[in-house]
């Protein structure tokens, strides 16, 4: 009985501690004392990074134009969170935005989750965060990673394992001095999970199977097929397509969900409006 009670308990510990939870790199209090207007910049993409697809440059114009779409959505998902007292989007070109920041990248194989983590110019952010008047700003990138998969045909009679060519979305919150205050991936949940924004890739396993081949083909998708993955709408529980685009839509949940706050208690109450500054006579502080 004693042993059946001790492992009842284990079970029912991650729901009676798991809204505690700190999903940031910095103590909660700290992050809403600190960071009370959001800045979101627009979504990057990172063209030198490992994107095998043959028509890259094509693939590149069209995630771009696919994220100018999804950044209003991010932006409301951020507010919806209450973790901030406002949340606004920056007017700035993305590959511009980007060339001027990126200090370097380095491929990451952290607990079996590949990733892209980047580092930033420490003048250039703190500029950008000066000039909008922020306390910290998100910066979130699309970029190209090769890794290995298993993917089964539609009858889940055959599959296919090996490396393929994915999109991924990685994001960091910082502050003007280059603190990461969070990060996604999020290596502070205790289920470790990332999924990637689009596998370039799939096995024909229809020419394999018409060929009578032992090895399946792997081949890219095409562009037209790519763009309308990106479209593809989420289907409500009635089958009925709704206004939210299932791979942008899972992205942004899976980052806002490791951004709410815990208000368990008072000590996390959503940020007050931060103090208004004293006039300096026109002169600049």
């Amino acid at each position: 009985m004693r042993r059946l009670l001790l492992t009842l308990g284990l079970a029912l510990l991650p729901l009676i501690t798991g809204c505690a939870r700190n999903y940031f790199n910095v103590p909660q209090n700290s992050f809403a004392d600190e960071v009370k207007i959001l800045g979101v910049a627009p979504i990057m993409v990172d063209a030198d990074s490992d994107i095998r697809y043959p028509q890259k440059g094509a693939l590149i114009d069209l995630i771009t134009a696919q994220n100018r779409l999804h950044e209003e959505e991010l932006v409301r998902m951020l507010k919806k969170s209450n973790s901030f007292y406002t949340v606004t989007k920056l007017d700035a070109d993305p590959k511009t935005l980007f060339s001027s920041l990126l200090f370097r990248r380095e491929r990451r194989d952290d607990a079996s989750i590949r990733y892209n983590k980047y580092f930033w110019k420490e003048e250039p952010l703190a500029d950008l965060i000066r000039k909008n008047s922020l306390d910290a700003v998100l910066l979130v990138v699309i970029s190209g990673i090769t890794r290995p998969d298993k993917i089964y045909s539609p009858t889940l009679l055959d599959a296919c394992e090996g490396d393929y060519n994915f999109l991924i979305m990685s994001a960091q919150i910082l502050d003007a001095k280059g603190n990461i205050l969070w990060e996604y991936p999020n290596f502070r949940t205790r289920i470790l999970s990332y999924t990637p924004l689009l596998n370039l890739q799939y096995p024909d396993f229809d020419e394999s199977k018409a060929n009578m081949s032992v090895k399946t083909p792997v081949k890219f998708k095409t562009l037209e097929g790519i763009r309308k993955a990106l479209d593809k709408r989420r289907l409500d529980l009635l089958m009925r397509e709704t206004g939210d685009e299932e791979l942008y839509t899972t992205q942004f949940e899976a980052m806002t969900s490791l951004l709410e706050l815990n208000r368990d208690d008072n000590t996390t109450a959503k940020p007050a409006q931060p103090p208004q500054q004293q006039s300096t006579g026109g002169q600049k502080p």
